[in-house]
């Protein structure tokens, strides 16, 4: 068994769904609604891909190197001027969150 529910798992029924929408639905239709069909099925992609994504731990770590617990935490900091003297960290730690988003998000986007 996979997961708490069984199968299908969540993220298997999202990729159904928008492989549904890819391959049978705008294949028969046109126009806005065509567009809009792809537009939900991109969506639904980036719920699978967060529904398989592991733990952020590299999220975590950057955050815990700057003392910080979560992103709202270092967000008030930045704003506060608090890490003002250390921008080089600050800027490694955005980078990390910055590419687990895009990884997710847009896969391949960050990638060199």
């Amino acid at each position: 068994m996979s997961g708490l529910y069984g199968r299908p798992t969540a993220a298997e029924l999202i990729a159904a769904v928008a492989d549904f929408l890819d391959n049978e639905v705008r294949g028969a239709i046109e126009g806005p609604v065509n567009f809009h069909a792809r537009v939900a099925a991109n969506v639904l992609r980036v719920v699978e891909r967060e529904l398989l994504d592991g733990p952020a731990d590299d999220v975590a770590a950057a955050l815990g190197r700057l003392g910080y617990a979560d992103e709202d935490e270092l967000a008030m900091a930045i704003r506060a001027g608090d890490l003002d003297d250390r921008p080089d960290d600050v800027l490694a730690a955005l980078r990390t969150i910055v590419r687990r988003r895009l990884d997710v998000a847009h896969p391949g986007y960050a990638s060199p």
